[in-house]
């Protein structure tokens, strides 16, 4: 069973380094949890390092611009890893195809600049419409379509029929911007996967992104070792299990996406926690309602 615990003071010096997660554990898409900032902080001024793992199609500089314009303070981390880090390589490799239909929003048109990406030898990307599409890039919802799977339907049935493989650059399924829960390029993804689809999945859960980070915290800190790096997330089906695949110890934040069913404010009601593990066949190393000291 999961060790409950009410301050992260309490495990950090265990630890020289954190791949902590951004969206649910540091802010909400709107403002910064202050508590969390001010804890990463502590950590950061007694020697740690904190390397930001976030499913994020955006490549880790514009992630960086987003979490500022937020209001993040910077001195709290060293470094960002999304997973449009690590699914940028796929398809600039051509692996779902050159000419591909892009399933997200405007802003998240950076994912295609190789330039960002760092990939001098790319192959060229043309973006077309549907018809024409050879595969599909999705890396969130359409603007104005972030509540519902069904605007989507058709257009993943029409895709299923001429076999188009489906890039992801995103495999959350929900998340929660500013106490309104919106779909996430996941649910997409994992109902056309449902219909047959081909799906490459990058990020959380997946190897490749937990691989990037530790080459990337290498540059920094060459010495830490596996053990001595904890995975903090509230994605049950994605933070977790992916540290757990990964070999690292794991801290769920239960205040996050599973605020509800783990009937969480400042910490999860006990019996509701054990519950809801229990459900998702999964027991983090450690549990803690909101991150802070």
């Amino acid at each position: 069973m999961t060790t409950l615990i009410q301050s992260f003071r309490t495990l950090a010096p265990s630890y020289r380094a954190l791949f902590f997660d951004i969206w649910g554990c540091l802010h909400n898409g709107v403002t910064p949890y202050h508590d969390a900032v001010g804890a990463l902080q502590e950590f950061v001024s007694a020697g740690g390092y904190v390397v930001l793992l976030t499913n994020s199609p955006r490549p880790n500089t514009e992630t960086a611009r987003q979490i500022d314009a937020i209001g993040v303070d910077p001195n709290c981390w060293h470094l960002i890893v999304t997973s449009g880090d690590a699914a940028c390589a796929s398809l600039f490799a051509g692996e779902v195809g050159t000419r591909i239909h892009h399933i997200g929003k405007p802003e998240e048109d950076v994912f295609f600049d190789p330039a960002l990406a760092g990939i001098p030898d790319a192959k060229l990307i043309e973006r077309v419409l549907f018809d024409d599409a050879d595969g599909i890039v999705c890396t969130g919802p359409f603007p104005g379509k972030a509540h519902t799977i069904d605007p989507y339907k058709n257009m993943l049935k029409a895709a299923r029929k001429r076999n188009l493989p489906m890039l992801c650059a995103n495999p959350d399924q929900y998340v929660d911007r500013g106490g309104i829960r919106e779909i996430c390029a996941g649910l997409i993804a994992s109902h056309y996967a449902e219909l047959g689809g081909t799906v490459r999945l990058y990020g959380k859960p997946g190897h490749h992104i937990y691989t990037l980070a530790r080459q990337r915290l290498r540059t920094i800190a060459p010495a830490i070792r596996r053990d001595e790096i904890l995975c903090i997330g509230d994605g049950i089906a994605t933070d977790i299990p992916g540290a757990r695949s990964a070999g690292f110890a794991s801290l769920f934040v239960s205040g996050g996406l599973a605020a509800v069913e783990t009937g969480t404010r400042t910490d999860p009601d006990p019996e509701l926690l054990r519950l809801f593990l229990a459900k998702n066949n999964i027991d983090p190393d450690y549990t803690i309602g909101t991150f802070r000291n």
